[in-house]
C-alpha cells in the first residue's frame, strides 16, 4: 500500500484539479491511499463527487493555503505548521505518507521541504529532476531550477541522485549519465563542469556509467538516461523545450486548417497526428522530483489539469514503490566510503 499526501490547495486551481487528478490516479493505482490537506469548505463538495477516492482518503482541514505569488520566506512565516503545504510535507516526515505531491508555489515548496525534511547528510543542495521525453523514450534532467550555479562536487552529487532516480523510474541497473556542456571535447566548457567530469571518472562509481559530456541536442535524442547540469541552465532548457512543443503544436494546427485540401489531409492522417499530440503533451511528463531530501517530494506544474496532476501522482507512486530515498542514500554511502578524504578527519 502506497500512501500519498496531497497539498489540495496548491496550484492555480487547487481542489478543482487536485481532487479529480487524484481520482484518475486511483483508477490506475488501486493500492494507493491518500491523505488530503486543504480547506474543508472548498474541498469537501468536490470530494463528495468521487466516492471511490473518498473511501481511500483521509481529509485534514487546514486554514491556510500558500499563494502562488508568495515569497518563500513569507510562506514559511505565515504557513509553517498550519498550511496545507506544510502539513502535507510533514506527513512524510512523520511516516504517515510515503510521498507528497503539490502543484503549489515552487519556491515555497522547496523552502518548506528543506526546513521540514532536511537534506541528506552529505548533500549541500537539493535538485529538481524532470522527466524528459526523447526520441528513444524518456530521460531525466537535473537540476531544472533548485540550485542556481553548482560546483563540481554538487554536480557529482546530482549525477548520483539522478542515477538512483533512473534506477527507480526506468528500472535500469546502471544508468548512462552525461554532463551537459557546450561541446563533447574534454577541453571545452566551464571549469566546474570539466572538474565534475574528472571527479566522476575517478570516483569509480558502480551504480552509474559515465558517458562524458553531452550537448543541448542530446536532450531530445535520448543519448543518455540522465543529463546533469546546474539549475539556471536546466530551467532555461526546460522552459525552452515546453515552449517549442507548444509552438510546433500551433504551427501544425494552423497548417491543417489553412485550406480544404489540408483539412482533408488531416482527416486521413488523424491517427498519426493523434500519436504526435500524445507524444508532445507536456501533461504526460508532469512531475518534478525534489532530490537530496529525507523524503520524496513531487512538484506538479501549477497550471496543469487533472490529467497532468494524475501524471505527477504517477511519478510519486513509482518513486515510493521503488524506494528512491533508500537508493540515493545507499549510493551516497558507497561513494563517500570510497573517498580517501571521508576517513581522514574522523581518523585524526
Amino acid at each position: 500500500m502506497i500512501r500519498i499526501s496531497l497539498d489540495v490547495m496548491g496550484g492555480d486551481f487547487g481542489p478543482e484539479v487536485v481532487i479529480p487528478g487524484a481520482a484518475k490516479a486511483l483508477e490506475r493505482h488501486p493500492d494507493v491511499t491518500f491523505l488530503l490537506f486543504g480547506q474543508q469548505e472548498r474541498c469537501m463538495p468536490i470530494l463528495e463527487k468521487f466516492s471511490k477516492l473518498k473511501e481511500k482518503s483521509t481529509f485534514h482541514h487546514c486554514e491556510v493555503a500558500v499563494g502562488m505569488d508568495e515569497k518563500p520566506s513569507q510562506a514559511l512565516r505565515r504557513g509553517r505548521y498550519i498550511s496545507s503545504m506544510w502539513r502535507s510535507i510533514e506527513a512524510v516526515k512523520t511516516g504517515q505518507a510515503d510521498v507528497v505531491v503539490s502543484a503549489g508555489n515552487t519556491g515555497a515548496l522547496m523552502a518548506m521541504s528543506k526546513f521540514c525534511l532536511r537534506t541528506m547528510a552529505t548533500i549541500e543542495r537539493p535538485a529538481i529532476a524532470a522527466i524528459w521525453p526523447t526520441l528513444s523514450g524518456e530521460s531525466i534532467v537535473l537540476d531544472v531550477g533548485a540550485t542556481i550555479g553548482a560546483d563540481a562536487q554538487q554536480l557529482l552529487d546530482f549525477a548520483l541522485m539522478g542515477g538512483a532516480m533512473a534506477r527507480a523510474l526506468f528500472e535500469v541497473e546502471r544508468p548512462l549519465v552525461g554532463l551537459l556542456n557546450v561541446g563533447v571535447e574534454e577541453i571545452k566548457g566551464q571549469e566546474e563542469v570539466k572538474e565534475a567530469g574528472r571527479l566522476i571518472r575517478e570516483a569509480g562509481l558502480d551504480t552509474i556509467d559515465y558517458y562524458g559530456f553531452v550537448e543541448g541536442d542530446d536532450l531530445g535524442k535520448g543519448t543518455v538516461d540522465v543529463v546533469v547540469t546546474e539549475g539556471f541552465t536546466g530551467n532555461i532548457a526546460l522552459k525552452t523545450a515546453e515552449g517549442t512543443a507548444r509552438q510546433i503544436a500551433e504551427y501544425l494546427k494552423a497548417a491543417m486548417s489553412r485550406t480544404l485540401l489540408a483539412k482533408l489531409g488531416y482527416i486521413l492522417a488523424k491517427g498519426a497526428f493523434d500519436r504526435l499530440r500524445e507524444k508532445m503533451d507536456p501533461r504526460k511528463v508532469n512531475g518534478g522530483v525534489f532530490l537530496g531530501l529525507n523524503g520524496i517530494v513531487i512538484k506538479s506544474h501549477g497550471g496543469t489539469d487533472a490529467e497532468g496532476f494524475a501524471a505527477a501522482i504517477d511519478v510519486g507512486y513509482d518513486m515510493a514503490r521503488n524506494g528512491l530515498t533508500q537508493k540515493i542514500e545507499n549510493d551516497l554511502k558507497k561513494y563517500h566510503a570510497r573517498r580517501p578524504s571521508s576517513a581522514g578527519p574522523e581518523a585524526a
